[in-house]
């Protein structure tokens, strides 16, 4: 402090001196290391841990969820799976057909006759085992064809429903003749591709 009085002069930080031309260039800040460190080239990747965040970790897998996981991944699983698919759902729809048609359970030799209950739900169970058996075989050659041609082709795209679209229609369409076989692979392997295109 002055004599007589007065405000301490404020204490300036001493600054390095610029070094002078082809001299040794002084040493960088410490901060500047530690940003080097946090956001610059030399930050290191951080392994992502569950239990460090507070979340459960996951045990590693056994043989045997690994078996699990490659069976229900094979192109077998998911035919199975997408044959009892369109069996249920063939018969619901068989079943729900022949529920709202006015000819279900009526005799073509006595059109007059009222049918009983009885016949027409016998009718109905034979209309619904016929169109979740369709539905079955449907279901399976698309979902078996789908998953070999990703599995050929090592790509997950709307190509992969329309292949399978037109070989599961083609093969169909077959049975009744060549041109029966080329509408049926056009027709699914369209349905196929809008099915596609609205579930993307």
């Amino acid at each position: 402090r002055r004599a007589g009085g007065g405000c301490p002069r404020p204490v300036m930080a001493a600054v390095p001196p610029p070094s002078a031309p082809g001299g040794p260039e002084p040493p960088p800040l410490q901060y500047s290391l530690l940003l080097q460190h946090l956001v610059g080239e030399q930050r290191r990747p951080r392994a992502w841990d569950p239990a460090a965040l507070g979340g459960i970790p996951s045990p590693p897998k056994s043989e045997e969820q690994k078996m699990v996981e490659r069976a229900m991944e094979s192109c077998a699983f998911k035919a199975a799976l997408a044959c009892v698919g369109g069996f249920v759902l063939g018969g619901a729809f068989g079943v729900f057909t022949a529920g709202i048609d006015t000819n279900v359970g009526f005799d073509p030799k006595d059109p007059y006759r009222t049918p009983t209950a009885k016949e027409v739900l016998k009718d109905m169970g034979q209309r619904g085992i016929s169109y979740a058996k369709n539905f079955a075989i449907v279901g399976a050659m698309f979902s078996c064809t789908e998953c070999v041609v990703e599995s050929y082709r090592g790509k997950s795209d709307w190509k992969n429903s329309v292949i399978s679209g037109c070989i599961t229609g083609g093969a169909i369409g077959f049975r009744a003749g060549l041109k029966a076989g080329v509408i049926g692979c056009g027709g699914f392997a369209a349905f196929s591709a809008a099915i596609d295109y609205y579930l993307r």
